[in-house]
């Protein structure tokens, strides 16, 4: 069964970009790449996928990212879901906020294609 990675952001430049620095991993692992516009669809699509990784933004509408991150560290089911907080507020209370709620990764936008590669594969083992 192949490795699945959930993109959650509301601003589609972002989605785009995240998107096209992870084909490399579809290309050369095919890993399946999904993306929701906003928490609430994004939580949809983590109970329904259960992706390996979720990259998430916090500034969403209809559900943030540390509702999202909440919700799921309190499913059962949900526990292997790696989540990835993509954020523009790079303030040490969010960062341990996130990081509390079951965050395995705090990011601050804009972000380096390079090290979302980076820590994809890490998260991912490929």
């Amino acid at each position: 069964m192949g490795k699945k990675i959930l993109i959650v952001d509301d601003e589609v430049h972002i989605k785009m970009l995240l998107e096209q620095t992870l084909e490399e991993l579809e290309d050369d692992f095919g890993v399946e790449l999904f993306t929701a516009s906003d928490g609430e669809e994004g939580l949809e699509l983590i109970r329904s996928h259960r992706p390996d990784l979720v990259f998430l933004d916090i500034m969403m509408p209809r559900m943030n990212g540390y509702e999202v991150c909440r919700t799921v560290q309190g499913e059962e089911g949900l526990e292997n879901v790696k989540i990835v907080l993509l954020t523009a507020k790079g303030q040490e209370v969010d960062r341990r906020q996130g990081l509390e709620l079951g965050a395995v990764r705090y990011m601050t936008k804009p972000f380096d294609p390079d090290e979302i590669l980076g820590v994809s594969k890490e998260m991912l083992g490929v």
